[in-house]
């Protein structure tokens, strides 16, 4: 069973076999979450990304799906890129959001990690309702089988740590 834990704090800094980066389509670094960890982790990063733009992914990495690189500088071995859904008003979007967790398990599963950080994917620049995120993000991850034994989500601002505090104990 996978173990859910939660921290205020910058994922960039964390420790784990895998962190999560909340990327855009393009997998070359961009603003929030995902720039942060292109200017943390260096060079490597971005040369794998544009690899794996070059061989696998020409028109980006599709909404929901997952893609793992090395950590470059990061205290970690890999980073899962996934790309969130833009939070729109008039269309469900929640299934690909949730994809986005369930994708990232899968990798890590893939990778042989047990120890994954996640940010609240698309509850940044994506506009998705932090509430709304981190229940979605919270009940795929705990129903989703895999062997991470720690799940662990790194919340940026104390409202978000709130949000998915709400969302761990409901």
């Amino acid at each position: 069973m996978t173990r859910i834990t939660l921290k205020l704090g910058d994922i960039t800094e964390e420790e784990a076999d895998a962190i999560v980066n909340a990327a855009n389509s393009s997998l070359l670094g961009g603003g929030g979450v995902d720039g942060a960890i292109h200017r943390r982790g260096g060079p490597e990063i971005l040369a794998e990304c544009r690899e794996l733009r070059a061989s696998r992914y020409r028109d980006g990495l599709p909404t929901g799906q997952a893609v793992a690189t090395t950590a470059g500088r990061l205290r970690a071995r890999w980073v899962i890129h996934t790309v969130g859904p833009v939070h729109s008003a008039s269309e469900d979007r929640s299934a690909l959001l949730a994809s986005c967790y369930r994708e990232s398990l899968r990798v890590a599963d893939e990778l042989g990690a047990r120890t994954v950080a996640f940010p609240a994917v698309s509850a940044g620049v994506y506009r998705w309702p932090i509430d709304d995120a981190a229940r979605i993000a919270i009940t795929t991850v705990r129903d989703t089988p895999t062997s991470v034994t720690e799940a662990r989500f790194v919340l940026f601002t104390p409202e978000a740590h709130q949000a998915f505090t709400r969302a761990l104990s409901a």
